[in-house]
């Protein structure tokens, strides 16, 4: 699989309407290489460190031909729901949910990064956006995105190709591992294989491997 980097964004802290809470998702394109560790981007800040940023959850990718689909969704937002908005770092066409599996490993510039979980939408991506439902559309439609962490560190730059070089996990899909975890009740055996995936965020397969023995159960 190859592609390229559309765009790149960081964003500082900012008050999120209507409360006021920090956040880091507003987030602007930056112009020339920006040095990757392991953290995430120079210059990106995440607000509520218990859930957002971290080594499992350094670089958000999201695809832009998502955008399209959710304006066809939700109209009144079609003007706002461009790339950018939903607070990613990386934006690019043709690696989808669909096609990316857990564990990829994809070369950007100078860096080596690989996926680790979908990005699970949250209540902020509502308040963004000034629309209640939004989140909920974006995770029943499994539209997330996801996050990378990052195996070597460099500069990633907007028009940089990217490119999967390892699969660990073939046939286990983002789309797959989302289906299972909205499920009702997914099938136990399901959950332990993707649990078992090399690369997934531990935290992810640790509560799919609990789900799957209380269901077994």
């Amino acid at each position: 699989m190859k592609s390229r980097i559309e765009a790149v964004f960081v964003g500082a802290l900012q008050p999120l309407p209507p409360e006021g809470q920090q956040t880091g998702m507003f987030k602007l394109p930056v112009t020339g290489p920006v040095a990757v560790g392991r953290e995430g981007l120079a210059g990106d800040m995440q607000a509520d460190l218990r859930v957002h940023g971290g080594p499992e959850k350094a670089v958000h990718y999201y695809p832009a031909e998502h955008y399209a689909v959710l304006a066809a969704r939700v109209p009144a937002l079609a003007g706002v729901l461009i790339p950018g908005v939903l607070g990613e770092n990386l934006s690019g066409r043709g690696l989808t949910e669909d096609a990316v599996c857990i564990g990829d490993v994809f070369a950007i510039g100078r860096c080596r990064l690989q996926v680790s979980q979908p990005r699970q939408p949250c209540w902020k991506i509502s308040h963004r956006l000034g629309h209640a439902p939004m989140s909920r559309v974006i995770a029943d439609a499994g539209l997330t995105g996801w996050y990378f962490r990052v195996l070597e560190e460099g500069e990633i730059a907007a028009g940089d190709g990217i490119e999967c070089v390892e699969r660990p996990a073939p046939g286990l899909t983002l789309a797959r591992l989302w289906t299972a975890r909205l499920a009702h009740r997914p099938d136990p055996a399901e959950l332990r294989c993707l649990a078992a995936a090399p690369g997934l965020n531990p935290d992810w397969a640790k509560r799919l491997a609990e789900r799957a023995v209380w269901l077994a159960g």
